[in-house]
């Protein structure tokens, strides 16, 4: 699977996951808080801040007719996402290391082929997406010269539920596509990002804001920043523990193997005793004959006495 790389960091299957915090319009138009939220991000563990350009006329018209009045939504005046082309251009003047393309805007052909021609890497959430409009997206992007591509599994709901979020479509999405995939997620909490790591993202992107109490439009679904900071160390730790396919013995195991159960006497026994189920047993710890030679040892006799509470070995055992 190809990797991408932002800012001379590789972003793909088996390196860290590539943490973002969508600013979004949690800055409610303050410029010093958007500062503070940058801050608070950093400090909280994310790898990059997201915020979204646009004007309100590049992105749709004021008209007060049906279309466009937004209704039964947590969203405040308008819904909308990020680019357009004006937008690019913009971006491109302080020279971004990376695009993203949000799930409203993938059906834009002109706005993928006006970013694919900055030859920066794309990121592309799928919220809503048919696999036939992904699949058109990506070719778009590569006919226009982009060459590093990842997709979010994301669903396009402000919060969104678990039980549509559908993260066993992550591992399809990156046979299907063969590039890195992550999770753009809307639900509360972070059960789901943590979860999505054990399918094999490579990004995650999570709303953040400074407090929920704040009034912007994505607050409501933004974690906090002691609350990213927890997914942060939950996601990493999550990566530590998928390892690799491994049996047997660990290295933080290895004392503990003497704790397996083992053949031991558990009744005094005279020289020339047979043994028995009254005189041997498998129990803990594990210095005697393995449990497997229970069968091969009743029915023999003791070569010695034995003391109560002796590992019971083959020189033990005789006939």
């Amino acid at each position: 699977m190809s990797l991408i790389e932002i800012n001379k960091r590789c972003v793909g299957p088996g390196y860290p996951t590539y943490i973002i915090a969508e600013m979004s319009a949690n800055h409610n138009q303050d410029f010093n808080q958007a500062v503070e939220i940058i801050k608070a991000a950093k400090d909280a563990g994310a790898d990059a801040i997201k915020l979204q350009t646009y004007t309100p006329d590049t992105v749709t018209i004021d008209c007060n007719n049906e279309y466009f009045c937004i209704k039964g939504t947590i969203w405040l005046d308008f819904f909308s996402t990020p680019f357009d082309e004006t937008a690019v251009d913009f971006l491109e003047s302080m020279d971004v290391p990376v695009y993203k393309v949000a799930s409203f805007e993938v059906v834009d052909i002109p706005l993928l082929q006006k970013i694919s021609q900055t030859g920066k890497p794309i990121v592309i959430s799928t919220g809503m997406a048919t696999l036939a409009e992904i699949d058109e997206a990506v070719q778009t992007i590569r006919k226009a010269g982009g060459n590093q591509i990842a997709l979010l599994k994301c669903t396009s709901a402000y919060p969104a539920s678990p039980e549509e979020v559908n993260l066993r479509t992550i591992p399809h999405l990156a046979q299907a596509f063969g590039i890195p995939v992550g999770l753009s997620d809307h639900t509360l909490g972070i059960a789901v990002p943590v979860a999505s790591v054990t399918l094999g993202v490579c990004i995650i992107e999570k709303h953040f804001t400074l407090s929920r109490k704040e009034t912007g439009p994505d607050s409501a679904f933004s974690l906090e920043p002691s609350e990213f900071r927890a997914m942060v160390n939950a996601v990493h730790t999550a990566e530590k523990a998928m390892g690799k396919v491994h049996y047997g013995v660990s290295n933080q195991e290895k004392e503990s193997r003497v704790f397996r159960r083992s053949l031991f006497v558990v009744k005094d026994m005279k020289m020339g005793e047979v043994f028995s189920d009254e005189n041997i047993r498998s129990i803990r710890p594990g210095y005697g004959l393995h449990t497997r030679h229970l069968i091969d040892v009743i029915g023999r006799y003791a070569t010695r006495d034995i003391e109560r509470g002796t590992p019971l070995k083959w020189d033990l055992v005789g006939g």
